[in-house]
C-alpha cells in the first residue's frame, strides 16, 4: 500500500537551470540598472526592485533556501512557499503604488487648484498670493514673478 504522503521533496535544480535563473537575475538587475541610468526608474523605486533581483540571484546559486523558506512557513510543498512569497511580495508592491498614487493625485488636484487662482487672481488684476507650495513659502512668489517676467517679455 502506497503512503498518501510523498516522501520529502527537495529542491533539485540541474546545473544548465540554475545557470539560466542566474543569468535572468543578473539581466533584470542589469536592466534595473538601465532604466535608473534612462531616467526612467527613480532610485527610490528601484531597491524592491534590485532586492527581488538579488532574491532570485540567491534563489538560483542556493536552491535549498528555498527548503528552509518552506520549512520556516510550514508548508510542505517549496512550490507552495514560493507562490506564497511572491504573492505577499506583489500584493505589498500594489498596496504600495497604491498609496503613492493616492498621495500624487491629491498633490495634482492641489496643484492645478492653487493654479486656478493664480490665473483667476491675473485676470482680475491681483497680485496673487504667496501660496506655500512644495518648494515652501517663497514658491509661490518665485513662480508668479517667472510668469510675470514671461508675460511681460511676450
Amino acid at each position: 500500500m502506497r503512503a498518501l504522503v510523498p516522501a520529502a521533496a527537495g529542491v533539485h535544480l540541474t546545473s544548465q537551470t540554475r545557470i539560466v535563473a542566474a543569468v535572468l537575475a543578473v539581466f533584470f538587475m542589469l536592466l534595473i540598472l538601465e532604466l535608473i541610468r534612462r531616467d526612467r526608474l527613480q532610485e527610490r523605486y528601484s531597491v524592491i526592485w534590485f532586492v527581488a533581483g538579488l532574491g532570485m540571484l540567491a534563489g538560483a546559486a542556493f536552491p535549498g533556501l528555498l527548503e528552509l523558506l518552506a520549512d520556516a512557513m510550514g508548508v510542505r510543498n517549496t512550490n507552495v512557499a514560493l507562490f506564497s512569497v511572491v504573492l505577499l511580495l506583489l500584493l505589498g508592491l500594489a498596496l504600495n503604488f497604491s498609496v503613492i498614487m493616492s498621495r500624487q493625485a491629491a498633490q495634482i488636484t492641489r496643484l492645478a487648484q492653487e493654479r486656478a487662482i493664480e490665473r483667476a487672481d491675473r485676470q482680475l488684476g491681483r497680485e496673487p498670493a504667496a501660496a506655500e507650495g512644495p518648494l515652501g513659502k517663497d514658491a509661490g512668489s518665485r513662480s508668479s514673478s517667472a510668469t510675470s517676467a514671461t508675460e511681460d517679455a511676450a
